[in-house]
């Protein structure tokens, strides 16, 4: 059992004991427990000579480029020149802001370990630091001098969620179906389940880590109802803690719905919390900001991603389009007096231009080798890649041998996805992996692949969605290559070099 914490029912304590041994068995979750005792302490000025914050945040990088990020962004412009150095962004920010930083992040780390599930972890570890970004925002605005324990109190608000979903992810689901199939939510349907509150499962988690008892009683659920006109700062922390969880898990899917449940939470704990519910919505709305750079899964932290995709649905990109369309123009101008070789440069090029590529290489094939081989290319470092840009023209099942055997373009919006890899050559990996994404424009005639012209972009260019006009624009370039090819040479692929 987690350490001698007594549940009320014979059930909750088997529930304690099997999550007890888990603990055991994978190591116990907090290096982050630790992590809180030790971030707290800097940021009170305790124990400075065990406990540097400066050579804490080095020790990190991924924390010092959150730390150097919030240094020099809008909200800290006053300070003027560019911080440079972690040591500046110290004085900058003070210790609390970093603290704030170091445990959400901490929080997150110990997905690290192996995982059952990983993703329904991480997601309650994300919402648990969103809420931790919520009470900070909230308890600014408040001009708290509770500030740190509110932060530290809402990411462990859900600690129970947290400890069930890390550690015994079946129970989880198990306790998802029973909550759905009742109308109900985890939390209410988890004594039935398990024998015990999902609060009651942090508590026993945060008394076995040995958590201080300030930060214990700010754990604890508070409604607005159960509380008289005198608040306590110990019940001020609680209801903070208790609306910044309730937050984060109405703000998550960033939906009207969450939106409207947020505006009532602010209602709600306005009087409580001594600050006006319109304040209160507002802070929030700065902990969304901040959370959209910080989180990494939540729907939350990807709004530029989505509004890009819907504008690259929506719109036909008339600058590029007009760029291909000109190329195309010009191709067809051309088709009686350019050689094949030259009209797949003049399509190269236009590609690369119209499109934005990153990179864009032409492939032919070379029948007596039995190869594709790269021929043409622009864009940085491509000149150097082309001689590793050769492989077999027998049938492998991967994507450019699906592309040239349908006849058809194809668009890779995310070669970085892990279920994408086995349909990437090795030759590919080994020369263009850094794309994010790509497109593949077969060139063949009567059904018998010449080649293709590939082209690609790096994370440097925002997420993109090809419109049914850019494809039909494609179709038509390399129709007209390939009529090029087929007029001055027949449909030998070797034409197209010369």
């Amino acid at each position: 059992m987690i350490n001698s914490y007594k549940a009320a029912t014979p059930l909750g304590n088997q529930t304690l004991t099997e999550l007890g041994d888990c603990t055991r068995r994978r190591g116990d979750m907090p290096g982050f427990a630790k992590a809180i005792t030790a971030i707290l302490g800097a940021m009170r000025g305790e124990d400075e000579q065990e406990f540097n914050m400066t050579r804490t945040v080095l020790s990190d990088p991924v924390l010092t480029q959150k730390v150097l990020r919030l240094a020099n962004s809008g909200m800290y412009s006053a300070f003027g020149q560019h911080v440079n150095t972690v040591s500046k962004a110290v004085l900058v920010l003070g210790t609390e802001a970093i603290g704030h930083l170091a445990l959400g992040l901490k929080l997150i780390e110990e997905l690290a370990a192996t995982s059952a599930d990983t993703t329904i972890a991480h997601i309650e570890m994300e919402k648990a630091v969103l809420a931790g970004i919520v009470a900070q925002q909230i308890a600014y605005t408040a001009e708290s001098r509770h500030g740190e324990e509110a932060v530290v109190c809402s990411m462990l608000h859900t600690l129970g969620r947290m400890m069930l979903t890390f550690y015994m992810p079946e129970r989880w689901h198990e306790l998802q179906r029973l909550a759905d199939q009742s109308q109900r939510t985890p939390e209410d349907a988890a004594p039935e389940l398990l024998g015990l509150s999902l609060e009651e499962i942090g508590h026993a988690a945060a008394l076995h880590w040995g958590l201080p008892k300030a930060l214990l009683n700010g754990m604890r659920k508070l409604d607005p109802a159960d509380v008289g006109a005198e608040v306590s700062p110990a019940d001020w922390i609680a209801a903070l803690s208790t609306m910044a969880a309730s937050c984060a898990e109405s703000l998550w899917h960033d939906d009207a719905a969450g939106a409207e449940k947020v505006r009532q939470l602010s209602e709600s704990y306005a009087a409580m919390l001594g600050v006006e519910s319109s304040n209160l919505l507002h802070a929030i709305e700065q902990a969304k900001v901040i959370a959209a750079n910080d989180l990494s899964i939540a729907p939350l932290s990807r709004p530029a991603e989505r509004r890009a995709k819907a504008l690259a649905k929506t719109r036909q990109r008339a600058a590029g389009n007009k760029i291909l369309l000109s190329g195309l123009s010009d191709m067809r101008d051309m088709l009686d007096s350019a050689s094949p070789g030259q009209m797949v440069q003049i399509a190269l090029e236009t590609v690369y231009k119209g499109l934005d590529f990153s990179r864009a290489v032409a492939f032919v094939r070379n029948r007596k080798d039995n190869q594709y081989a790269a021929k043409i290319s622009f864009g940085e470092g491509t000149g150097e890649l082309l001689s590793s840009m050769i492989f077999d023209d027998a049938y492998e099942p991967n994507v450019f041998h699906a592309a040239l055997n349908s006849d058809r373009v194809i668009f890779i919006e995310n070669a970085r996805d892990a279920k994408f890899a086995a349909k990437l050559p090795l030759w590919w990996r080994s020369s263009l992996a850094d794309a994010r994404s790509f497109v593949i424009l077969p060139l063949c005639a009567n059904g018998q692949p010449a080649g293709f012209l590939y082209g690609d972009w790096d994370e440097s260019f925002p997420p993109i969605s090809l419109s049914q006009t850019e494809f039909s624009l494609l179709n038509d370039m390399r129709a007209v290559v390939m009529r090029a090819v087929e007029r001055r040479h027949g449909v030998t692929p070797e034409a197209m070099t010369r």
